[in-house]
């Protein structure tokens, strides 16, 4: 299995890549050090986070998913919204997970709530969350206002997936987002779930307005999307040609 790749992004931030399948990032405080997702994580990860700070960790996982939440093995306590128990739940119980975790002798600790109005304070840095279901219900975002970075898990990204029983339908989706559309104001750069680098934030402005075109019904256009669950539907948005952004495809995949 592949190790986790480490990129420093600040002398305090780093960005953790999970062989390309998800993407963790760790922040540390004068305090304490916050592990926003744990992703699949095969490897020891509290080992590698212990490599860059000595302080005490604090982990926040932006959704239930696996590729979100099962390095949480490697550490005593996560915080989670609660909303996405259940779906952390059902993936925790996957046959290869248990396998995995009898064979190495791992357990899933505890999950604690967290969600919007919560303050992460690490010691001169603070994590500001927000709610935003729609990819999962507990869908949360956490603003670093200091240095104006937007943790957006999978929630806001460029390819996101929308076509999973739990996803909220596009109408939902769309007005939740215009809810926390203020947030564009208060960060300049996107760190997502699946990231290799920052993204403007005007990705974030881009796909609430592809959201929109969906509710509209300006589908015409749209491709099939092919994937383990079946085929539905890839809507593509359009971003700034003069803004930063890691890829050249931005799709919303619904259902049909």
């Amino acid at each position: 299995m592949a190790e986790i790749t480490v990129k420093q992004l600040k002398s305090y931030l780093y960005l953790l890549d999970d062989n390309n399948e998800a993407t963790g990032y760790l922040l540390v405080g004068d305090e304490k050090a916050c592990l926003i997702d744990t992703m699949v994580c095969g490897e020891d990860l509290y080992a590698l986070v212990r490599r860059y700070t000595d302080k005490p960790i604090m982990v926040v996982n932006t959704h239930g998913h696996p590729d979100h939440i099962y390095g949480n093995v490697f550490f005593d306590k996560a915080y989670m919204n609660l909303k996405d128990l259940d779906i952390a739940k059902f993936h925790m119980e996957h046959p290869e997970f248990v396998d995995w975790c009898e064979k190495n002798n791992k357990f899933m600790p505890p999950f604690e709530d967290i969600h919007e109005g919560d303050v992460i304070d690490l010691g001169n840095r603070t994590l500001e969350v927000y709610d935003l279901p729609g990819h999962t219900p507990g869908g949360i975002m956490l603003l670093f206002k200091q240095d104006r970075i937007l943790f957006t898990g999978d929630s806001i990204n460029h390819h996101l997936w929308m076509q999973l029983p739990e996803c909220s339908d596009m109408k939902t989706f769309a007005e939740n987002l215009e809810r926390v559309m203020f947030l564009e104001n208060e960060a300049d750069v996107i760190l997502h779930g699946h990231a290799k680098d920052y993204d403007d934030i005007s990705l974030m402005r881009s796909l609430y307005i592809g959201a929109m075109e969906i509710c509209e019904g300006k589908t015409q256009d749209d491709m099939p999307y092919k994937w383990f669950g079946g085929e539905d539907l890839q809507h593509s948005f359009n971003v700034p040609a003069d803004k930063h952004f890691q890829q050249d495809d931005h799709v919303i995949c619904y259902r049909k």
